[in-house]
This record gives structure tokens, C-alpha cells and sequence, in this order.
């Protein structure tokens, strides 16, 4: 009832939710019958549903080679992320992950649900990845070999500083833009982006991550594992979970406002990467994680909801946003409707204000002087709708019927 609700608020969402329902079933069509590749792109709709839709459109070696590192790192990740193994059983194995990834009997159980279900049959993936080019597994070994070597190193450090949180941000998750940037170089469809910009894209989607996954860090059984900066929440509170707590609304949504002018300092160079590239499938799978990052950051912004639950995109404007990112014109776009819908957030009694809307202006200014900012449609403005709610249901219905049809006759091509 909720989502019928959200349509009947939005109807615009219609049409591409149901472009990417049709999407999400002919990608599940398309698992290759081989059972090693069948487990990782089964695997990759389980543990990434969103990036499995956008990878389909990639070209089918560089598709392997990024599913196989998603799940590479999904996997790394999976063992950093969980707290009930001792550090001294979960060091060695974080330095050594880029070797076990050469080994089609290794595997580590850990995790829960489908990841569990990853690292039990690791290898699978690992049988998969030996199969790829040479030039695609020296990428993916160099990047997994760094990313455990930082995980590793943070297993035991806390993040301190500003300083501390930028290096953890690059270990997790530059590291995977650096690793991108080389796999599409490999595929030779792209120049190969320079470290400084590639790092900016995967730090961008990984402080929103931070962000926005607050609460469902600080609550983490059996013991939280945070990466908020002492440096940023110590000016708000004396203990990060203070955050949490309702007589310190005030305090948090200061403390929430910074963090997100902190991540908006990544957002230029992550513009710059984007206007460079050439190919439109790999420029696609780029823009549509950066588009959702600077929207979810928008939404997190003086929003204390992060601290009491769920804050995101909701499905239907995620839904517009996959099907209306075609150009770098669509980037410029959603980034100047995401931060004016940010700036109009800004309280000037915070003590952050000038700084948010300093960063916030020099976004804008990228995307009016890209020259794509006129006579155009805003992802957040709120006409009024142009349907009864009853028309609307009728549609709904009528596209529903037409979709179980069309679904059932032929395949859909994307």
C-alpha cells in the first residue's frame, strides 16, 4: 500500500519503476549456464542488486571482470565487517586475500545470509576469476592486495582525525574507483583516470554509506564498528553513540551537517571523472551510484531521521534516476536539482552554513557553466498531478496487466 501510495504522490515514477522491474527480470535471464559464472551473477543480484542491473550493460569481458571484483571485495569486505572474528584470526586473512583469490579450494566461513553463502563457496569465484584476462586479474589481485592491507591496518586503529577517516574512506572504497578506472582502461574503452580523481568517486559513495548507515552501525551486535571522525563528532558530543539520543537532537543535526559538507568536497572531482568518459555503458555505470549519493546526502542533511532509522531515495525516484541517466548533461542536472535542493536545507545558525554553501555554490556553478541547466524537468520539483488518484490506479493496473504479458511472451532488452 505504501508504494501505491508513493505512485499516487509521484505518478512520474510510474514509467520507470516498471522500465525497471522489466530490467531486473531480463538481467536474471541473462545468468550465464556455466555453474561458476552462474553463482557469481546469482550471487551479484543477492549482495548488490542495483549494481547487478547497471553492469548488464557493460560489454561481456569488462562485465565479467567487474562482477568479479565486486564479489572479490564484497567477500574482503564481508570478513572486516564481521565482529565476532578475533583479530587475530581476521588480520592474517585480510593480508592475504588477494593470494586466496588464486585458490579454487579455498573458502571462510563467516558472515550472514548471502554472504555467508558467498564466502562458503568462494570458490566459485575464485574458479571464475582465473578465467579472466591476465591484464583484468592483475588489476583486481593489486586492488585487493591494498584494500586488505588498509582494512587490516584499521582493524586496529580508531578513526581519529579528519585525516584518519580520508584513509580508511580510500582503503574500502578509493581503492575500488582506482581499480575500476584500471579495469576500464584494460578494457580499452577509457583512458586511464588519474588516482586523484578515481579516489574522489569511491570516497564520495562511501562517506554517504558512512552517513547514512549511522544507526545500523552504532546498533551492530555483537560490538558497533563506526567510522565517524573523533575530529568531526567530538565538537557535538563526548561519545559517538550520544548521537542517538533525543535530548541531543540539536547537537546531532550539526554534527550530521558537517559529516555531509565533509563528503560534498569530493563531488567536483567526481563531475570532472564523469565529463571524461567516452564509452556510454561504462559512463552509465559511473553516473548512476553518484547521481543516488549526492541525492541521498540531500535527504540526510539536517535530517535527524538518520539517527532514529531509514533514511534513502525513495524506489521510484532511484527507478527515474537509472532510466533517465543516458549523458553527462542527465549528471549536471540531477547534481544542480540534489544540491539546490540541499542548499534550501542550510540553517545560517549552523556553524557549518558558509562552508556547506561555499561547497554547495561551486557545484552549481560546474553544472550551469556545463551549459545543460535550462528548459529542463527537476528531479525534485513537486507539481501538482495531472491524474485523479483513480485514473492513476487504472493506469497502474492496465501497465501491470501489459507488463505480466510482455514478460511472459518475450525477453526485454534494455
Amino acid at each position: 500500500m505504501g508504494s501505491l501510495r508513493a505512485i499516487l504522490s509521484n505518478p512520474d515514477d510510474l514509467y520507470p519503476l516498471l522500465k525497471l522491474k522489466m530490467a531486473a527480470r531480463h538481467a536474471e535471464k541473462q545468468i550465464p549456464p556455466e555453474p561458476q559464472w552462474g553463482f557469481c551473477y546469482t550471487m551479484l543480484h543477492k549482495v548488490s542488486r542495483s549494481f547487478a542491473l547497471v553492469i548488464q550493460q557493460l560489454d561481456t569481458d569488462l562485465r565479467d571482470a567487474v562482477c568479479i571484483f565486486c564479489l572479490v571485495l564484497r567477500a574482503l569486505d564481508t570478513v572486516e565487517d564481521d565482529t565476532s572474528i578475533a583479530t587475530e584470526v581476521k588480520v592474517p586473512i585480510l593480508m592475504a586475500f588477494h593470494q586466496h583469490v588464486y585458490d579454487r579450494e579455498w573458502h571462510f566461513s563467516c558472515g550472514t545470509k548471502d554472504y555467508r553463502v558467498l564466502m562458503d563457496e568462494f570458490h566459485h569465484v575464485s574458479t571464475a576469476f582465473l578465467e579472466l584476462g591476465r591484464s583484468y586479474q592483475e588489476a583486481i589481485e593489486d586492488i585487493t592486495m591494498r584494500m586488505g592491507a588498509g582494512m587490516a591496518k584499521f582493524i586496529c586503529k580508531e578513526v581519529e582525525t579528519v585525516g584518519d577517516y580520508d584513509e580508511y574512506c580510500h582503503y574500502v572504497a578509493g581503492l575500488v574507483g582506482l581499480g575500476l578506472s584500471k579495469l576500464f582502461h584494460a578494457s580499452e574503452k577509457e583512458d586511464l583516470a588519474s588516482d586523484a580523481l578515481s579516489n574522489s568517486m569511491g570516497l564520495f559513495l562511501q562517506k554517504t554509506n558512512i552517513i547514512r548507515d549511522y544507526l545500523e552501525d552504532i546498533n551492530e551486535i555483537p560490538k558497533s564498528r563506526m567510522f565517524w571522525p573523533r575530529q568531526i563528532w567530538s565538537k557535538y558530543v563526548n561519545r559517538l553513540e550520544d548521537l542517538k539520543d533525543e535530548e541531543n537532537s540539536v547537537k546531532a543535526g550539526r554534527c550530521l551537517n558537517d559529516m555531509v559538507t565533509n563528503a560534498l568536497t569530493h563531488a567536483e572531482d567526481c563531475l570532472t571523472y564523469m565529463a571524461a568518459l567516452r564509452d556510454p555503458a561504462i559512463f552509465r555505470f559511473c553516473a548512476i551510484p553518484q547521481i543516488m549519493a549526492i541525492g541521498t546526502l540531500a535527504l540526510c542533511y539536517n535530517n535527524i531521521q538518520v539517527f532514529r532509522g531509514v533514511v534513502k531515495m525513495r524506489r521510484g525516484l532511484t527507478a527515474r534516476v537509472i532510466h533517465g541517466t543516458k549523458t553527462m548533461s542527465d549528471v549536471y542536472e540531477a547534481f544542480y536539482d540534489f544540491s539546490r535542493m540541499l542548499k534550501s536545507k542550510v540553517d545560517n545558525s549552523d556553524p557549518n552554513a558558509r562552508k556547506t554553501k561555499d561547497q554547495l555554490e561551486a557545484i552549481l556553478k560546474t553544472c550551469r557553466d556545463s551549459g545543460t541547466i535550462n528548459e529542463r524537468k527537476s528531479y525534485i520539483s513537486r507539481a501538482e498531478p495531472k491524474y485523479s488518484s483513480t485514473s492513476i490506479i487504472i493506469i497502474f493496473i492496465i501497465l501491470a496487466i501489459l507488463l505480466a504479458c510482455l514478460s511472459s511472451t518475450r525477453p526485454y532488452n534494455m
